[in-house]
């Protein structure tokens, strides 16, 4: 066997790897804009990208799925959530393929390969809307879980509300002011979205923290016998019930929507020919999540299930530590939409980046605040510290002089 027989290893596209272009090239670029910037980040791992795949899958919308039992029975239901996981599969597909022909790497870029620039706009600004109102919902559902909510004169206690009584420290506003500050504020800060991979995990154990609690409820009243058959196809008896069936369609469609995200994980991997895997194993994963819960969920509540599964955990379960569990719940799900909250933040903050600045490079390779990569940790908080001194500061004299002069000269009498 010679030399020439010996087949060439197909080389994996790792980003640790760089070749060199030209022998006589200077090993420093003379600016920043010549080279992708000096970074310690090596590559995320595999791990790491299914869960921050995964969280960004499974949101508030696992909790509207048990009540898309009631309307489609069982078996249609359970059949359209892997359908709905394998058309979700296909279209990420695309998006993967036809990025790599068009050389694109972000999802306002293949759309503007695609459609051209008002393409692209127009994706962008879609991503914004649907985020942003993604965003409020989930603390309109925060505030609710921790300090209650009022519907039609009635006071529903939140879990804080109950454990402590009714306080300044446990109503909306502080509660929705501490979760900002302290943990939505420095999750939404970092650069890469590798970063959240641990908080994603942890967020995905939230959810299956709901599920085995769910399971294990509908476990022990099977086992007593008060749970009764749950119906396996839908109730069809005229247009009106035919039609109703397409209401559960929404709920369904937007259970896997994941894509803003897709090309900011397949940018940080390590292998980018991991992508795939890592698409189809979280939503394997999330598939798994969906279907138990859906199956679970009806089977415990049955034709008394509400939209929102969460709801029926305010009630009486009929079974010992039943509100333990109740709070359980509410408090793990609550936990959860926290920490999924950074992972939608993130590709929000990347296309209002792309509206407005088109031209320039992806914040996540923007080093221009550290153009000589010489800032320590240490000069970097001590900044923030002082830039949040300064402004607290001015806002409270400002603020202050305020207060003064409208003491110092009140309003008309009658």
């Amino acid at each position: 066997m010679t030399i020439g027989d010996i087949a060439p290893k197909k080389e994996r596209k790792s980003r640790k790897s760089k070749h060199v272009v030209d022998e006589k090239a200077p090993l420093l670029p003379k600016r920043q804009d010549e080279d992708g910037g000096f970074d310690e980040f090596n590559g995320a791992s595999f791990t790491g990208a299914v869960f921050n795949l995964s969280t960004t899958i499974v949101g508030a919308g696992i909790m509207a799925l048990p009540a898309t039992m009631k309307v489609l029975g069982l078996i249609l239901g359970v059949a359209l959530i892997i359908f709905m996981a394998f058309l979700t599969n296909a279209s990420i597909e695309f998006m993967l393929r036809f990025s790599r022909a068009g050389k694109t790497s972000s999802y306002g870029g293949l759309m503007g390969d695609a459609f051209g620039k008002y393409g692209r706009i127009l994706v962008q600004v879609c991503v914004l809307v649907n985020n942003i109102g993604v965003l409020i919902v989930y603390m309109i559902i925060i505030g609710d879980v921790l300090s209650g909510t009022s519907s039609s004169g009635v006071h529903h206690a939140g879990v804080l509300e109950g454990w402590f009584g009714e306080h300044w420290w446990n109503g909306r506003t502080f509660v929705l002011a501490v979760t900002t500050l302290g943990i939505f504020s420095p999750l939404a800060c970092f650069k890469r979205i590798d970063s959240l991979s641990f908080t994603s995990a942890l967020s995905v154990a939230l959810a299956v923290v709901f599920l085995v609690i769910t399971v294990g409820i509908s476990i022990i009243k099977l086992i007593s016998g008060t749970v009764p058959m749950p119906r396996l196809l839908p109730a069809v008896t005229d247009m009106t019930s035919f039609w109703s069936l397409f209401t559960v369609v929404p709920v369904l469609v937007t259970a896997y929507i994941c894509h803003y995200n897709v090309h900011s994980i397949d940018n940080e991997l390590e292998d980018s020919t991991q992508i795939k895997p890592v698409v189809r194993t979280a939503l394997a994963l999330c598939s798994t999540v969906y279907i138990m819960t859906s199956i679970f969920g009806f089977l415990l509540f049955g034709d008394a299930t509400l939209d929102d599964v969460l709801a029926n955990f305010d009630t009486d379960l009929g079974i010992p530590y039943g509100s333990l569990l109740n709070d359980a719940v509410r408090v793990s799900y609550a936990a959860h939409l926290m920490l999924v909250f950074p992972i939608v933040f993130y590709p929000l903050r990347l296309n209002i980046d792309g509206l407005l600045f088109p031209s320039s490079r992806p914040l996540s390779q923007s080093n221009t605040r550290d153009r000589h990569f010489i800032a320590t940790k240490k000069d970097k908080i001590l900044a923030i510290f002082m830039i949040v001194l300064a402004v607290f500061s001015n806002a409270v004299a400002v603020y202050s002089d305020a207060l003064a002069l409208f003491k110092k000269n009140p309003g008309p009498t009658a």
